[in-house]
């Protein structure tokens, strides 16, 4: 692991205990900008596993693109294997542009922004995302994302 991986894991390790955030305005989009920082830096290391690690791992996870809802952590898992990781797909890097986080309280917050993948053959497909994040056992998930694509 690189210096700056040890670095953001430990950040976001400790994003994840009890008491971390104090719940200000400040401390709550920082630990979703937190979030949505580590989604990045997995999705472009082809670590999809790691990208899911930013949603609740639960069957309640909601997740809409599209005319599609999907419902469940491993569901979602599965719908982003089959359109990234599966034959004649590819992940391309990842990056979010234009993120807003509106603080909902000390323990919930909404992010919108924009996101984009540059793949290898020039294609760069990318949309509009609004994120519902709570604090849940005192880490910060995406519980629901309705995410669109531009294309």
């Amino acid at each position: 692991m690189t210096r700056r991986g040890a670095v953001a894991l430990a950040f976001v390790g400790a994003l994840a205990l009890p008491g971390a955030s104090s719940g200000s305005p400040a401390d709550v989009g920082a630990a979703a900008r937190a979030v949505l920082d580590a989604q990045v830096e997995a999705w472009n290391r082809g670590d999809l596993e790691g990208f899911m690690g930013g949603y609740w791992r639960s069957p309640d996870l909601v997740f809409c693109s599209g005319a599609t809802v999907t419902k469940g952590w491993d569901e979602t898992l599965a719908r982003y294997r089959q359109r990234y990781q599966s034959e004649g797909h590819e992940m391309g890097r990842l990056r979010f542009d234009g993120i807003e986080v509106i603080p909902l309280g000390e323990d919930a917050a909404l992010a919108r922004g924009a996101w984009r993948l540059v793949r290898r053959d020039g294609k760069e497909p990318h949309g509009l995302f609004t994120l519902l994040l709570r604090r849940l056992d005192g880490a910060w998930r995406i519980v629901h994302d309705h995410t669109s694509s531009g294309e």
